[in-house]
């Protein structure tokens, strides 16, 4: 699945903050608005990456089998408790957004969803989990845009599902940096071998064959 990234203007370095706000919107307000305006067929979706809309397609079946496996089995360990799994909404850090595979936030989070409705804040999400997508857009944009991106929106556990990596594996990302956009703490395993997911509400919730399928063909 190849995403189709619309790259936002370029602004010259004789440009300076007063300008731009004496001229005109920033260019967060920019994409915002466009992305805001967009009218996308059936099974697309978009988000605001780093300075980009990218448009991509609903995921393949493998893809939506290993998000729908994964939310069921948050939820049941969730149970009962304060925070449940969610999946196909907008998640906003000023004024970008993304739609995980999956990600973890309060059960009742009316409080946390953004004043125009659009979507629920990344302050109140405390983990996400995206399944890497083929092709190297969506292998670029999981593991590194995103990644960063994450990571500068201070989301507590960032989850990797990667079909691609060697026979596949599960990277559980946590201590994020914001400023510097980097996760401090990461640790990776094939398919076939369990991950136990080490802080937040998702704590102790295991990652394995059940969810992953067994390791990919080299």
């Amino acid at each position: 699945m190849t995403a189709l990234a619309q790259e936002a203007p370029v602004t010259t370095s004789e440009t300076t903050t007063s300008e731009a706000t004496t001229h005109g919107p920033d260019l967060d307000e920019v994409l915002w608005q466009a992305w805001k305006a967009m009218e996308l067929p059936e099974g697309f979706h978009a988000e605001i990456i780093e300075g980009s809309i990218e448009v991509s397609p609903t995921g393949r079946f493998a893809h939506g089998q290993i998000a729908n496996r994964l939310r069921r089995a948050i939820d049941k360990h969730l149970d009962k408790g304060a925070h449940a799994a969610y999946q196909d909404m907008n998640v906003v850090h000023d004024r970008k957004v993304w739609i995980p595979d999956c990600f973890v936030a309060p059960e009742d989070p009316e409080e946390h969803v953004t004043d125009d409705g659009i979507g629920i804040k990344a302050s109140a999400v405390q983990m996400i989990v995206e399944v890497v997508s083929p092709g190297h857009d969506g292998l670029e944009r999981d593991r590194e845009r995103k990644r960063r991106a994450y990571a500068r929106a201070g989301i507590p556990v960032y989850v990797l599902i990667d079909d691609y990596d060697d026979h596949g594996t599960v990277s559980v990302l946590t201590s994020p940096r914001p400023d510097d956009g980097v996760y401090t703490n990461a640790h990776h395993v094939g398919y076939g071998t369990e991950v136990t997911i080490p802080e937040g509400p998702a704590k102790g919730f295991t990652i394995g064959e059940a969810i992953t399928g067994p390791p990919r063909d080299a």
